[in-house]
C-alpha cells in the first residue's frame, strides 16, 4: 500500500471503505456523536481518547472495545503492507462505522467517522471557525459530499449536499470527520487542487471540475510513495 492514502476524494474512499458501495449518506442508525462540537472527552483531532501521530495502535483498540457505545471491532492488515485497519461498528447500523488505520501498527494515523446527521456546518463554524478550504465529490444520484478542510487542527469535515445542483449551507448536515496527523494534512494541500472558502455557496462552485481550482498541487508523490516538493530533487 501506498505510503499516503489518496488525498482527492477522501471522503468518498472512507465512504466506500465503510462497507457499503452507495449508501444513504444521511443515516440516523449511525453512530451519534456531537464530539466535534462539545469537544469531550478531548477536542479534534483527539476522539475519544485517541489522537493520530500520538495514541498508540494497542491502547487505541483498547479504547474502542472499553468503550460502549462501539462494537464489533475487526482488524484487517493490508495486503504487502505493515499497514493496518481497525473498523468498528455504532449506534443502531450494521454497517462499520468507522476506522482507525496505522501504517506501520505501532501508532494511529487517521480516525475516520461516519456519523449520524445531527451537526450542521453553521454548528461547526460557529465552534471552529470557517474553514481554509472545500472540494466537492458527487456521490450518487441526490447525493453529493462537501469536503471541508481544517488544516490548522488538523480535519476534513464531511458535509451532506442534495446532489450537484443543491447549495452548502449553515443548516447542511455533518455526515462524516476526517481527523489525521499534522504531516497527512500538509499532504493533503499539498498533493490536492482545492477553493478557497468562501462562504456558503452552490455545489458547482465548489466542483472538482478541471481548471477552476484556486491551489495547484506543490508536492508530488513519486513511485516510492516519499513526497516531494515541486521542482525539488
Amino acid at each position: 500500500m501506498n505510503r499516503y492514502l489518496p488525498l482527492l476524494g477522501i471522503a468518498l474512499l472512507a465512504l466506500l471503505l465503510a462497507g457499503c458501495a452507495a449508501p444513504e449518506l444521511r443515516d440516523n442508525t449511525l453512530l451519534q456523536d456531537n464530539s466535534l462540537l462539545t469537544q469531550e472527552p478531548c477536542g479534534a483531532p483527539c476522539w475519544r481518547g485517541i489522537t493520530p501521530g500520538e495514541t498508540a495502535w494497542r491502547d487505541a483498540l483498547t479504547l474502542v472495545e472499553d468503550d460502549s457505545a462501539l462494537r464489533e471491532l475487526q482488524i484487517d492488515q493490508v495486503e504487502d503492507s505493515d499497514a493496518v485497519v481497525a473498523s468498528f461498528k455504532g449506534g443502531e447500523s450494521d454497517q462499520s462505522c468507522c476506522q482507525l488505520l496505522s501504517r506501520t501498527g505501532e501508532q494511529v494515523d487517521v480516525i475516520f467517522l461516519r456519523v449520524a446527521p445531527t451537526m450542521t456546518l453553521g454548528e461547526v463554524i460557529d465552534t471552529w471557525g470557517e474553514p481554509q478550504y472545500a472540494v466537492g465529490s458527487p456521490f450518487s444520484d441526490g447525493q453529493s459530499i462537501m469536503n471541508l478542510i481544517f488544516p490548522d487542527v488538523p480535519m476534513v469535515v464531511i458535509a451532506f449536499v442534495a446532489g450537484d445542483s443543491a447549495s452548502v449551507t449553515a443548516s447542511s448536515e455533518i455526515i462524516g470527520v476526517w481527523y489525521m496527523t499534522r504531516e497527512d494534512m500538509d499532504l493533503l494541500v499539498g498533493t490536492t487542487p482545492l477553493h478557497f472558502w468562501n462562504g456558503y455557496d452552490t455545489f458547482q462552485a465548489y466542483g472538482a471540475e478541471e481548471g477552476t481550482f484556486d491551489t495547484t498541487p506543490s508536492i508530488t508523490l513519486t513511485p516510492t510513495s516519499e513526497a516531494t516538493p515541486e521542482g525539488g530533487s
